[in-house]
């Protein structure tokens, strides 16, 4: 069946229907990764966003009962060069088509991402609408009106709605502040914790009464300065800051930032991929990214936070630490999954922190 790839700057892509049969709006975005395409489907991070893979063939492993992120896909929307029906891994049980139709997800195929890419690296995130309607300029005409997806409480669609114990790898334990959390984290922490996850407006009386031995601000989507997530998780964090380590990943770590008094910004087109490339002091790691918003370096001048890592194509903050308190966070996840697992170690040192506060009070 053909489908129509609708932007509002009035570009329109001709393709293919897979997946769920239905019209969506949203922001459109891509990702450079040549795998994990049921990984990123299932990322909270992407809630609101039409996703484009660059790489020209997906679906060729299927998808299977493992990898999910999450319960659920969050994308709006999915755009392909190539769908693959003839899916080749001893894991797989479903094709992307099917998959995606369970969900209730629309994909479109047969386009050239490439130009579709190159429009969104120039032009920037923009506006989208994924339909079978030939009123391309009524479609376009509600683009321009549309508010971008990141003015929503995004997080509060995918944060848990009670807090959820998980019993883990060792006796210290630590309060997750869910903002939209990738299971591979929780995998992480539990490796190493007994895991409290809590939702986003969790109040900081309540994480106390848990008594956690240290705290973890998640990933998750949206826009780190919305209103509601000042008044809850930027305020939590601000009033246990100097009362337990913390370590932030992603939307954490703008959480954090903003917290300390620094500021936030949307990038141009974000950073979708497991190929970035952070570092600093001539040590460089590979990792796995997918954030819209940053940190504005300058803006840490002002605060008690020194930057740890840098993005090496745009120069972008990627690490930051407080100078005096046990508190970290990266805009990357190191739990990959998938991806380069270079540094699954920042998890071992938050380990440390907790046990070197607990050493300090003996």
């Amino acid at each position: 069946m053909q489908k129509f790839l609708i932007l509002e700057d009035g570009t329109v892509f001709r393709g293919e229907s897979f997946g769920a049969d239905k019209s969506v709006f949203g922001e459109i975005v891509f990702n450079t990764g040549m795998t994990g395409y049921q990984e990123s489907l299932t990322d909270p991070s992407y809630r609101g966003h039409i996703l484009t893979m660059s790489y020209p063939m997906i679906g060729n492993y299927g998808l299977n009962k493992y990898d999910d992120q999450s319960a659920e896909v969050h994308v709006r929307g999915f755009v392909v060069r190539e769908s693959c029906d003839l899916p080749s891994h001893r894991f797989k049980d479903q094709t992307l088509h099917e998959y995606l139709k369970k969900h209730d997800v629309p994909g479109i195929f047969g386009i050239d991402t490439r130009a579709l890419i190159i429009k969104i690296r120039e032009q920037g995130t923009m506006r989208a609408a994924m339909t079978d309607s030939e009123e391309h300029e009524e479609v376009i005409a509600q683009l321009r009106k549309m508010d971008f997806p990141s003015i929503e409480n995004l997080v509060s669609e995918v944060s848990c709605r009670e807090p959820v114990r998980h019993r883990g790898g060792s006796r210290k334990h630590v309060v997750l502040i869910d903002c939209g959390m990738k299971k591979n984290i929780l995998r992480m922490l539990m490796d190493r914790f007994t895991v409290t996850q809590v939702p986003y407006d969790y109040p900081p009386e309540d994480i106390m009464k848990l008594k956690p031995d240290g705290l973890f601000i998640s990933n998750g989507p949206g826009d780190p300065a919305h209103n509601e997530i000042r008044d809850t998780t930027v305020r939590t964090i601000q009033e246990l800051v100097a009362e337990l380590p913390i370590m932030g990943i992603c939307l954490g770590h703008q959480l954090l930032g903003r917290a300390m008094g620094a500021k936030t910004y949307k990038l141009k087109f974000g950073h979708r991929g497991s190929n970035q490339p952070v570092g600093k002091d001539g040590r460089v790691f590979i990792t796995v990214q997918n954030h819209s918003f940053t940190i504005d370096a300058k803006s840490l001048d002002n605060t008690e936070l020194e930057l740890t890592l840098v993005n090496q194509n745009d120069l972008t903050p990627e690490g930051i630490r407080h100078k005096e308190l046990p508190v970290f966070s990266v805009q990357f996840h190191p739990e990959a999954n998938p991806g380069p697992r270079d540094t699954t170690f920042l998890f071992d040192d938050f380990a440390k922190l907790l046990e070197d506060r607990h050493a300090s009070e003996k």
